[in-house]
This record gives structure tokens, C-alpha cells and sequence, in this order.
């Protein structure tokens, strides 16, 4: 990063002002100077030659280089401090050149007493520190920053290397693979890579960027400082605090080598996680006024923490609610938008039965906040087990009372807990067809006691973290509706609710319990959230896909992750498939319309050659039949005559026969006198 003092911060796309142009500012007003290489990415990168980027540093007074990511800042660092040391001559007000690189060139380094390897090093040990194999570059470039230093007028050009600890917060760099995991909630357990006993020395970015904003403040002698937080903690408290409040509340030891395997880690990440360091900021401590953000490191701030990882990652729940009367195809229209979306579709009978089963094998349902409190307090897991059991036997009990039915407090518990959840706080929900009364919504969505109340409003207080944001009314007549149940495949009627009689019950029942003036719609109404009514007019898949289409519209872009690179694969896979799949029906069908051709054309040439030869047959017979009159008078009148004539011309032999036998014809012919 560049940083130039005493100029307006100049947003991307503006025109550069030459000083003369620029307004009036408060003294200390910082520009930040490059372009944005990819808008989605927070950080500035430079597309500069060197030539170019050169004269813009000399216009800057701060330079601030960060090789803790991208390698490729290692080399234009080295270059940048070296092309500022032989230009000094050159400088019109002093420079100060900061250099942000990464603890893990202390990651070999020798215990600063060998007797207690607990004792943690400090900023003078830093001649002792040996970097990791794969950071020997990183050192490299701490050491020329610092020797450029000490080799020059400190009051034209001084330089500081600051060593980051790994880095947390906004979207969790290094941590970020343990976050995921526990946010998607694709696994049962978090992986430990490893005894996960090493010590990791970390820092918020915010407190990164405070030691940042200190040292050009202060400009401290010492040209080597420690960016780290207080805390001394481990990678498995760390994964097993995130997977608490992030995700499934569980982790497990797998071997170290699996992390090479993962996709999501790359080699750097990997060599922060193994890193084993104890090391201590006192300089800061004692020299520096910093606002510290999370001063006592990610466990102890672990709540801030998760919310700017969701905030800085869009990763916000979608919790949607389908109403309407049974058979309009709520579920239908819930499994396309959850497939979408990637949300969790919530259906009562199927939440009911999930509950009992984890009750069965004596697991809560939903870990949160309360379950780490209770461990923390010393509470077992058999006393969960002696709830779980508990619990399992009043819902039977009042199951066997009720001829299999639950009563409406134990709906609302089990419900509530679900909607609870991690993964639906996470990702979001679709709630299909529930709650089905005014009372169930009231009961389901009231507010928890922790959360604060706004005397002024005249809105009934409720639970945020729960209520759907949007909600969606799908309705049609009764005749559409009894006659797409008359038309569903008795496979699917069978062992449903969906037979004639029960249907029809049901299909009163809502319509009676949506005449009254408090229905579920009115509760979200009353709560500002206003239902979007949906009327389906068609039982078909299209129908059903413009529904779906509307609705997606309405609740805007997903909030979740995309697909991960293996469902972006397998998409791929697919797609080729679907491609070649389609290719391949193209030139059969193709190769079979020539063959239909082909046969065409063969049985029309046929047909055509038959009606000739009959056409062909038809004139003779005809010419035959015409030709009998003819013939005839031939016969009698030509023939007898023309016959005596040849007779005559063979015995007479005359010299031109034929005009001998035109001669006798003209004088035989009785018509001629």
C-alpha cells in the first residue's frame, strides 16, 4: 500500500488532482494511492510499471508494503526500499517505508532459556529468530528493510518491520477453513489437525492496522516491532471455541497429513496452523496508544469476531415461511426455493420425528451459547443425556395420550429448537406450512427473554433471530385443489393425509381457521412484515417454476457461500455430460431424420414408378381400343389394293419402284375417276 499525507482520499475511477487543485483538508488526511485489480477484493494492488510507480512514491511520505499474503509483494518490496535508498537526494520532505511481514520467520527459533521453553521472546531477541523453511524469502526482506535503515539519514528516510501474528478477523484469513466448516455444518465434527497443542500468536486486523496507525505517529527507534495480542492460546481451543459457536459444537483429531489434502487450505495456511510460538509485543504495550479491538485475542471475543466474519462475508440467514391451504404445493415451491437458496426446509412431522430420534441416542439437538456454559460450569454430558431421556419420555407419554398427536407446547418447544439451530440460524430456513394458528405464531416467535424490548413501539416484541423476513401465501379454489388430489398417483396418496376424507377435513379446517380475524397472516402483519399473496392457477411444472421464479425475485441474491470447487467440478462433470448427452441425441436424431428421409423418398420413388407403369398400361389399352376402326378400314380398303400393287411392281420391275407403286395406288383408287 502507498500512503500520502495531507491530500483528500481519492476514490477509484477519480481524476488525480495535481496539489494545486486539491481543496483544504485537516492535516494528517491519508490518500491511499494504486487501483483496484478486482473490485471484489478489499485491498488495493498497483497496476504500475516500475518507472511509474517510482515517481508516485516519491510523492508519498508513507509506503507501506504487507508480504503476509501474496508472495509476489516480496520482490517489489525489496526493489521499492532499494529504489527509495539510492533516491534519497531526490526526496522533497522525509519518507517512511513500513514493512508488515509474519511471525513465522520466528518459527524456528531457539527457546530464549532451554530449561523453560515457556518464556516468550520479545522484540530485542529478534537476531536470534529463524524462519520457517517455506518464509526464508520473507526474512530476506526484514533484514534489508532493516539494514536500509540503519544505513541511511533517519531524517530523510527511516523504514520499520512489523511482525504479524496470524491474522483473524473481518473474513478470518488463516482461520477461515475452520469457520466455513462450521457455518456450512457439513460435518458432524471440526477437524484438529494434528495434537493441536502448539501455541498460535495472533492479532485482529483492526489491531494490525492501530500498530500501524501508532508507528507512523510515534516512529519508533527500534526498526523491529511485534504485532501480537495477549493471548496464548492453542489451535485445538481455538477450532473447538469456533465450532462451538459457529457450528456442530463438536470437533476431532485427525491426522496432520490430512490438511495437505484439504482444498481449502493452501500451503501458507497450513504453515500458520503447525507453527508453535510463544512471543510478546512488550514495545507496544509500553510505548504505543493503541485502541485495541480484541486486546485479549479471538477466544475471549469470539461473539464480535463471528459477526464481522458473516457481516464481511455476506453471510446472512434467509429465513423464508410458505403458507396456504394443503395440496397447493407448498412443498413444492419450499424444496426448489431451499435448493436455491441452500437453506434447510422445515416441515413439522419430519422436525418431529428428527427430535426423537437424536433424543434416542441421548444427543441435544441444539447446541448454543448455554451448552458451552454448562461445560464450562463443570456440567457432564450425562446429565444431558438424564434431560434428553426425560424429555423422551414425556413427549411418548403424551404421544400415547393423544392418540399419536402432540400437544401444541411440545410442538412449539420442538419447532422453536429446530429454527434455533445452528445450521438454520446459519443458512437460513424455509418454514413449510407451520405455525397453522394465531396462538402457534405467537408462541413460536415470542421474544427471549435477553433481548431488548422497545416500550415506544406499538409491534408485539418477537425473536429476530427466528422470525421470518419474508413470507409468502400460495392460494387457489377448492375445486382446483380437490381436483389436483383427485389426479395425484395413488403411490403417492397411499399412507398420506392426502385420501379423500382426510383432505377434505383439512381443506375445511384451514379455510375456517383463515376466516377468523386473527389468522397467521394477521400475526405478521401486526409485526410489519407483510405476506405476499401467490395465486397458482395450474397443477404443471411451469406454473410451479414461475412461482418459484417470483419468489426468488422478491427475496433478492443468495447470502450464503457458493458451491465449493468439488460441486463446481461435479457441476462441470455434469454439464459435459448433459452436453455430450445432447450432442450425441442431436446427430441421432439428425441420422434418423435422414434415414425417415431416405425411406421417404424410396417408398414415394416406388409409388411414383408403380403409377407410371399403370399410366403407361391405361394408354396402350386405350391406343389399342382406338386403333380397332382403323385398322379395320385399313384392311378393307387400303390393304387389298396396295397388295396388288406390290405384286405388279415385283413383276414389272420397274425402275424407280416407288413412284412406279404411287403411280398404280393413284389409278387404283376407286374414288379417283
Amino acid at each position: 500500500s502507498l500512503v500520502e499525507t495531507d491530500e483528500p482520499e481519492v476514490e477509484e475511477g477519480e481524476e488525480r488532482l495535481s496539489k494545486d487543485e486539491h481543496p483544504k483538508v485537516k492535516e494528517g488526511t491519508f490518500q491511499i494511492v494504486g487501483t483496484v485489480a478486482n473490485k471484489n477484493e478489499r485491498r488495493p494492488t498497483y497496476q504500475l510499471k516500475r518507472e511509474e510507480l517510482l515517481e508516485r512514491l516519491m510523492e508519498c511520505d508513507i509506503i507501506i508494503y504487507n508480504i503476509t499474503e501474496d508472495a509476489d509483494q516480496m520482490d517489489e518490496a525489496s526493489w521499492v526500499i532499494s529504489a527509495l535508498h539510492a533516491e534519497m537526494a531526490r526526496f522533497s520532505q522525509p519518507k517512511m517505508f513500513i514493512l508488515i511481514s509474519t511471525v513465522m520467520t520466528w518459527a524456528l527459533s531457539k527457546p530464549v532459556d532451554a530449561d523453560d521453553p515457556e518464556i516468550p521472546f520479545t522484540e530485542e531477541d529478534y537476531r536470534r529468530r529463524r524462519a520457517h523453511p517455506n518464509f526464508k524469502e520473507h526474512i530476506n526482506v526484514e533484514k534489508l528493510v532493516v539494514k536500509m535503515g540503519k544505513t541511511v539519514n533517519l531524517s530523510l528516510l527511516s523504514t520499520c518491520v512489523v511482525a504479524s501474528g496470524v491474522q483473524y478477523g473481518m473474513g478470518e484469513q488463516v482461520f477461515h477453513f475452520f469457520f466455513k466448516t462450521s457455518w456450512l455444518g457439513d460435518l458432524p465434527k471440526v477437524p484438529i489437525f494434528g495434537e493441536g497443542t502448539n501455541v498460535i500468536p495472533t492479532i485482529h486486523i483492526n489491531d494490525l492496522a492501530g500498530v500501524i496507525q501508532n508507528v507512523i505517529d510515534h516512529k519508533p527507534k527500534p526498526h523491529y516491532l511485534v504485532a501480537v495480542d495477549d493471548s496464548k492460546t492453542t489451535i485445538d481451543d481455538i477450532v473447538k471455541t469456533i465450532a462451538y459457536v459457529v457450528g456442530p459444537g463438536k470437533t476431532k483429531r485427525v491426522p496432520k497429513e490430512d490438511a495437505f489434502l484439504t482444498r481449502d487450505l493452501r500451503q501458507m495456511d497450513i504453515d500458520a496452523l503447525f507453527v508453535n510460538l510463544r512471543i510478546e509485543a512488550v514495545y507496544l504495550k509500553e510505548n504505543f496508544n493503541i485502541h485495541w479491538v480484541c486486546e485479549s485475542g479471538l477466544i475471549d471475543n469470539i461473539d464480535r469476531v463471528v459477526e464481522e466474519y458473516k457481516q464481511t462475508r455476506g453471510l446472512l440467514p434467509i429465513r423464508v415461511c410458505i403458507m396456504g391451504p394443503p395440496a397447493v404445493g407448498k412443498s413444492t415451491v419450499a424444496e426448489r426455493i431451499c435448493k436455491h437458496y441452500k437453506l434447510h426446509h422445515i416441515r413439522l412431522k419430519e422436525t418431529i420425528t428428527e427430535t426423537l430420534a437424536h433424543l434416542v441416542t441421548h444427543r441435544p439437538l441444539v447446541k448454543n451459547s448455554e451448552s458451552i456454559i454448562r461445560m464450562e460450569d463443570g456440567e457432564t454430558e450425562a446429565e444431558d443425556s438424564a434431560t434428553s431421556s426425560e424429555l423422551l419420555e414425556t413427549l411418548k407419554e403424551n404421544m400415547d395420550q393423544n392418540g399419536g398427536r402432540l400437544d401444541d407446547q411440545y410442538v412449539i418447544r420442538i419447532m422453536r429448537d429446530k429454527l434455533k439451530s445452528k445450521q438454520c440460524r446459519n443458512q437460513g430456513f424455509v418454514l413449510d406450512s407451520f405455525p397453522k394458528t394465531y396462538e402457534q405464531a405467537k408462541d413460536l416467535f415470542y421474544a427471549d427473554d435477553d433481548e431488548p424490548e422497545d416500550m415506544r413501539s406499538k409491534i408485539p416484541p418477537f425473536n429476530k433471530k427466528i422470525i421470518p423476513e419474508f413470507v409468502f401465501s400460495l392460494d387457489t379454489s377448492d375445486a382446483f385443489l380437490k381436483n389436483r388430489v383427485l389426479n395425484l398417483p395413488e403411490s403417492l396418496v397411499e399412507g398420506t393425509s392426502y385420501s379423500q376424507e382426510q383432505f377434505l377435513r383439512r381443506l375445511a379446517r384451514f379455510r375456517e381457521s383463515n376466516v377468523e380475524d386473527e389468522t397467521v397472516l394477521n400475526y405478521f402483519e401486526e409485526l410489519d412484515i407483510h405476506p405476499e399473496h401467490i395465486e397458482i392457477t395450474s397443477s404443471d411444472d411451469q406454473q410451479y417454476l414461475v412461482v418459484t421464479e417470483r419468489i426468488i425475485k422478491s427475496v433478492g441474491k443468495p447470502k450464503n457461500y457458493g458451491p465449493t470447487s468439488q460441486e463446481l467440478e461435479e457441476e462441470e462433470r455434469r454439464s459435459a455430460d448433459r452436453r455430450l448427452r445432447t450432442e450425441a441425441q442431436k446427430r441421432a436424431d439428425t441420422e434418423r431424420r435422414e434415414t425417415e428421409e431416405a425411406q421417404q423418398r424410396a417408398a414415394r420413388w416406388e409409388e411414383w414408378s408403380k403409377c407410371l407403369e399403370e399410366v403407361k398400361k391405361q394408354e396402350h389399352d386405350l391406343l389399342e381400343v382406338q386403333s380397332v376402326p382403323l385398322r379395320n378400314y385399313l384392311m378393307k380398303n387400303v390393304m387389298p389394293t396396295l397388295t396388288q400393287g406390290l405384286i405388279e411392281c415385283c413383276k414389272t420391275r420397274p425402275q424407280d419402284p416407288v413412284d412406279f407403286l404411287a403411280e398404280y395406288l393413284f389409278k387404283s383408287n376407286p374414288q379417283v375417276e
